[in-house]
């Protein structure tokens, strides 16, 4: 059986009625019982008086009640359909209706500027992705145009240290110059690989072996220093689709920070897991952390809390994994280590369909 809609001035009038129309058939049936015209007539004065105040009730409720609640579905309509512009003018009534006015009037006001400071961050984000824009067409055009300068300068050097005697003090500085030329490559390389980024060569590979190739990599940069570096890979993990040189340079950065970051001794593990359909890849060390403050910049392009870092490595790492459907969160305790967790989709296609819904 369908709902029936009663409007709410018979509901309001209803109760109020059904009692003065029994009251009323009472004292009729009393009267007529006695057979009394004087008191009939009595009683029917009586009961025109009673419907004169149901009128008059109903006139009031309309005036007190109907008017706002007409006001508001207005008001609420106009709302809907995008003018935060609009309030309620019978707030200023010292009851419960005024108060719902002066309620409405005020979730519009924090609707408005909520909506205020959402185009406001939105004007900011695309300025600032402009500005990136830029920033990456020119970092581009200058690493293209000192990369082949550089070059000769390095084989230039190469071709000097070979004349020089073993013997000579200048055999110390040649090898620092050659240094500080493959710092200013890496630097160049990693600027192109931000400004110019090549898209993902997607496609079911084992991410065990992935993690394995890269820790392999890391364990080399510490073969001198007492750091242990530790892969727990997951068993019965199906294939996972991602670009297996891209995903091995996010967990080689990641990585590479972690070694950064212990001083002495210290311990880095990898480990992966299959957790509620994605696959989830941890990169925890014992480092010296995080300051709270620098957590939120961390994946900011060219934010580096490293003195010889380009601050393009964890930026350019986010970007990696978020083209794979996945995306990296960290956590940080100051003086005790980081925790890096990449989560990835299985399959990449479930993941662009999740989100499009």
């Amino acid at each position: 059986m369908a709902n029936v809609r009663i409007d709410w001035r018979l509901k309001a009038i209803l109760p109020v009625a059904v009692v003065l129309l029994g009251g009323m058939l009472v004292f009729i049936w009393v009267t007529l019982s006695l057979s009394d015209p004087e008191r009939t007539k009595v009683i029917l004065v009586a009961a025109g008086g009673a419907l004169a105040i149901c009128a008059v009730m109903l006139g009031a409720l309309a005036v007190l009640f109907q008017r706002p609640l007409a006001e508001m579905r207005k008001k609420i309509a106009q709302l809907r359909d995008g003018d935060m512009n609009v309030t309620a003018s019978f707030a200023d009534r010292n009851d419960e209706i005024g108060d719902l006015g002066r309620n409405f009037n005020e979730m519009v006001r924090q609707l408005r500027e909520s909506r205020e400071q959402l185009q406001q961050r939105h004007r900011t984000q695309v300025s600032r992705a402009e500005h990136l824009a830029t920033l990456g067409e020119l970092a581009a055009g200058l690493a293209h145009e000192i990369r082949n300068p550089l070059a000769g300068i390095a084989g230039v050097l190469e071709v000097i240290g070979q004349d020089l005697p073993e013997t000579s003090p200048a055999r110390e500085v040649w090898k620092e110059v050659q240094q500080e030329i493959r710092h200013i490559q890496r630097i160049l390389n990693d600027l192109l690989d931000y400004a110019r980024p090549r898209s993902p060569k997607i496609q079911a590979a084992d991410l065990n072996a992935t993690a394995e190739h890269s820790v392999r990599l890391a364990r080399q940069q510490v073969l001198s220093r007492p750091i242990d570096i530790e892969l727990f890979p997951a068993g019965q993990l199906p294939p996972v689709e991602h670009d297996t040189a891209q995903l091995q340079q996010v967990l080689l950065n990641l990585l590479l920070n972690s070694i950064q970051a212990i001083d002495g001794p210290g311990r880095i593990e990898v480990r992966l897991e299959l957790n509620n359909g994605s696959a989830v890849v941890t990169v925890t060390d014992t480092g010296r952390g995080i300051e709270p403050a620098q957590l939120a910049n961390i994946f900011r392009p060219f934010f580096t809390t490293k003195g010889k870092g380009t601050g393009l490595g964890l930026s350019l790492a986010q970007r990696i994994v978020q083209e794979h459907g996945g995306h990296i969160e960290v956590a940080s305790t100051r003086g005790k280590g980081t925790c890096f967790t990449v989560f990835l989709a299985l399959r990449k296609a479930e993941t662009e369909k999740a989100y499009s819904k």
